[in-house]
């Protein structure tokens, strides 16, 4: 019978007196930073106005996810390319770790988490520098004062539904991957081989891409609508 295997921490280091489980997704994550990062400066580090082939790639990959931004939000939010083309690059770079055999970080929760705190501050945040703490607090009164608690509930709401939004889809991936693995080693251990590259095709390639661009366009929607309320 298929049983999904709990995340275990690898190691759990005390800081400031708390437990932190620092587990194989998070070491994951680091690598995955490492490697975008050192990827980011090798391939920017000498532009050129008659840009070569791999810069023409870069440029293009930029003008989408400006496009993208823009056609969403508008151009008056275009300061927030950098934390969506970021957030875009890096989490799709996530869903797509599963096709090296490993769990996909965003399959755990606390990752996920992580990333629905981030849009969570971003967009209070933003709303905050618009409109100052009073305007801030009055936007929680809108569209009358008695709707201030559904308000306030709906704002703690967004993380909550970001987290598990994503968390709830890239488990179903990977547990769909697993019994279908399962099934494939009751027949051959050579069924194992070349059958699943279509399942994985479809939860690890598309799927982790259309997860993305729903997170992203969520993050981009309740920046503006916040912002403007």
């Amino acid at each position: 019978m298929f049983r999904l295997e709990p995340v275990i921490p690898i190691f759990s280091p005390e800081i400031f007196g708390f437990t932190v489980d620092i587990t194989a997704g998070i070491i994951i994550e680091w690598i995955v930073i490492l490697i975008l990062g050192i990827g980011a400066f090798l391939l920017t580090r000498n532009l050129k106005l008659r840009p070569n082939k791999t810069q023409s790639a870069l440029e293009n990959i930029y003008q989408t996810i400006r496009d993208f931004m823009v056609n969403t939000m508008d151009e008056e939010y275009e300061s927030f390319l950098p934390y969506i083309g970021t957030l875009m690059i890096y989490l799709l770079t996530l869903n797509l770790v599963g096709l090296l055999g490993f769990r996909p970080p965003t399959s755990d929760l606390s990752i996920t988490a992580s990333f629905a705190i981030s849009t969570f501050l971003v967009v209070n945040i933003n709303a905050i520098r618009k409109h100052g703490i009073l305007g801030f607090g009055k936007g929680l009164l809108h569209p009358f004062a008695p709707m201030l608690p559904l308000n306030i509930l709906e704002r703690f709401i967004l993380p909550m539904s970001l987290a598990l939004r994503l968390f709830g889809n890239m488990i179903a991936a990977v547990i769909l991957l697993e019994l279908v693995y399962e099934k494939l080693g009751h027949i051959s251990m050579f069924a194992q081989l070349g059958i699943p590259i279509i399942v994985h095709g479809y939860f690890d390639i598309f799927d982790g891409l259309i997860q993305m661009i729903v997170f992203t366009m969520l993050t981009m929607i309740n920046i503006k609508q916040t912002a403007e309320h």
